[in-house]
């Protein structure tokens, strides 16, 4: 990973199927394992089967706690941002983890709470690209699907992380390809990669800089978003 101040507030966004959720999930247990109190919210309000609660047990073992919609994982499909998630961007004393809904739609729900965010100045906004989905194949539709994200939360993205897979067959060479559309998307936008996910194995085979190893379950590494 990039060598890169560690930001009070983590926002991990981007396109459905991108892998925000395992990365975001990824984070939050990698700070704290470096001693840092830390929280993790689910503010993905549009996409009803593949939200950070799937991985609640795991980060209830961690001791990090979750906020996330009401009636999530249900057969409700409306579900609503809980009051609790002002804390993360109102409290500092701890760190927070944010995923947020995939594409504009789910960027929305970022917006209410932009002004804290913008307020405090310490944040890391994360697009979490994924070469491999249909939509954003090319450097070009990443960018636009980022500059969409933006216009509807209000806020600029910060940095790039090339989470490029194709689920659970993903092998080094599929991630290896996609180092020359990361670093186009990175002069596209003027953004940095902040750095390049997979999981452990596919990591340890990699020939790319700042990786990122997943280490969550396979079930959670796949690709489920749509």
């Amino acid at each position: 990973m990039a060598d890169r101040k560690t930001k009070r507030l983590t926002i991990f966004a981007g396109h459905y199927g991108s892998g925000k959720t395992n990365l975001a999930v990824n984070y939050a247990l990698h700070l704290k394992r470096r001693g840092l109190p830390v929280k993790i919210a689910d503010l993905d309000i549009v996409n009803p089967y593949f939200r950070t609660k799937d991985s609640a047990e795991i980060l209830e073992k961690a001791g990090i706690p979750l906020i996330s919609p009401a009636f999530a994982n249900t057969n409700v499909d409306l579900p609503a941002l809980p009051q609790e998630l002002y804390s993360l961007v109102q409290r500092r004393d701890h760190h927070a983890v944010l995923d947020v809904g995939g594409d504009d739609r789910g960027a929305y729900a970022l917006g209410r709470y932009v002004p804290y965010i913008l307020e405090e100045n310490d944040y890391e906004m994360v697009f979490v690209a994924n070469f491999y989905r249909p939509l954003t194949t090319t450097a070009e539709d990443a960018l636009e699907v980022m500059r969409e994200i933006e216009a509807a939360c209000g806020i600029p993205f910060t940095c790039i992380v090339n989470n490029s897979n194709l689920g659970g067959i993903t092998t080094a060479v599929d991630v290896d390809a996609t180092g020359d559309k990361a670093a186009q998307l990175s002069s596209l936008s003027g953004l940095p990669v902040w750095m390049t996910s997979a999981t452990e194995t596919v990591c340890a085979e990699l020939s790319l800089q700042n990786l990122f190893p997943l280490t969550l379950q396979e079930k959670y590494y796949d690709i489920k978003e749509r």
